[in-house]
């Protein structure tokens, strides 16, 4: 246990040293993690963050509405008022430069003092930071990739991980003024969230990341139980033991380290995971870009509730890293689909809060 602390102790350090910013800041200046998960909001005349005539807000209050009202025709009791959302560009940015998941590990395999990754690994995060640099496409697939960035864990007790996790979220946001990787989430999305919640709606994660990595990063702020987040997932394993979980016993005193990949959770993926772990089809759902398109269909398809799908629109780009030909790619398949956008720009009234301001020119990987 004493070894394990020190551990945890050091990459904490090493972390926050590798991260600074030039002019020494650690943590941004943004509204803090406990702050935002004070944002409440009940009822309409609630929400701060959004614009009052948000073509989006107003849809999603008139159905909230609706399918709460016992008396109403779409009513929808509450146990199968499940909401279920997409995490990155969906709830929290990964457009400075990328995924809060990507950036972890790049640090992790190229730059943590305390940890000396594999040629092999240290090949694929080298082509995952030159496309976060570029803006590009890396070169592996998104399985390679999902690979080594377990790989680059494997052996790391689960405690210890989920304390790397808390360290990496101090670190400053590259590309933004006063924003600390943990606050970066989207203020109007915490209203949407704690809104349903008060609605009685059943919310989940259904992510890409991993699952760990997201049950620190959304806990203690996002009104979403931890065992309601869906993720990535890796093999567990007790320590020193290198065989299949089915060979051996864990006995007391070992140690629950990670081990390789097992899962991931995209496209159809994603609706595989919410037959599997929730067992309900969602009368609700969120997303951001074609790697939810599954989840969002699925939610529609033959419902037997009212339901309804929302899609994210990388539209700002002033303060935001927005892409008008991403979000216009995303407009056409909501019309396609009969999805409702949400425009980043022009339906909310702030982002990450007025003091978090985007820097001149797109962020590389820090």
């Amino acid at each position: 246990m004493e070894k394990e602390r020190l551990v945890s102790a050091a990459v904490a350090a090493s972390l926050l040293v590798a991260e600074i910013f030039g002019n020494g800041m650690v943590r941004g200046d943004a509204m803090a993690r406990t702050e935002i998960a004070a944002i409440h909001a009940e009822a309409a005349e609630s929400f701060r963050y959004w614009r009052s005539d948000a073509a989006a807000l107003k849809a999603l209050e008139a159905y909230v509405e609706a399918v709460t009202d016992p008396a109403n025709a779409d009513y929808i009791p509450p146990e199968d008022r499940v909401a279920v959302f997409d995490f990155d560009g969906t709830l929290m940015g990964e457009r400075s430069p990328s995924y809060f998941e990507w950036m972890m590990y790049v640090h992790r395999a190229l730059e943590d003092p305390s940890y000396e990754a594999g040629p092999e690994d240290r090949a694929i995060a080298e082509d995952v930071r030159t496309a976060m640099q570029t803006g590009g496409q890396a070169h592996e697939t998104g399985d390679v990739i999902a690979q080594s960035m377990a790989r680059v864990f494997d052996g790391m007790p689960v405690t210890a991980y989920e304390a790397y996790v808390r360290a990496f979220i101090e670190t400053p946001v590259p590309g933004f003024s006063h924003l600390a990787r943990g606050e970066a989430f989207f203020l109007p999305m915490q209203e949407v969230l704690t809104y349903l919640a008060t609605h009685d709606f059943d919310l989940w994660i259904i992510s890409g990341s991993d699952r760990d990595t997201l049950r620190v990063l959304a806990g203690g702020v996002l009104s979403v139980r931890r065992d309601h987040v869906i993720g990535k997932d890796v093999e567990y394993r007790a320590s020193g033991k290198e065989a299949d979980g089915s060979s051996y016993d864990y006995q007391a005193g070992d140690t629950i380290v990670r081990a390789t990949l097992r899962s991931r959770a995209i496209r159809m993926d994603k609706v595989a995971a919410i037959v599997r772990e929730i067992g309900r089809q969602p009368v609700l759902a969120f997303g951001n870009s074609m790697g939810d398109a599954s989840m969002l269909c699925y939610t529609l398809d033959r419902n037997p509730h009212r339901a309804m799908a929302f899609a994210l629109l990388a539209d700002d780009t002033k303060r935001e890293y927005g892409s008008e030909a991403v979000a216009d790619a995303m407009r056409s398949a909501c019309a396609e689909n009969g999805w409702m956008p949400i425009s980043m720009r022009d339906d909310w009234v702030t982002i990450y809060g007025e003091d978090v301001h985007v820097r001149e020119s797109k962020p590389d990987h820090q």
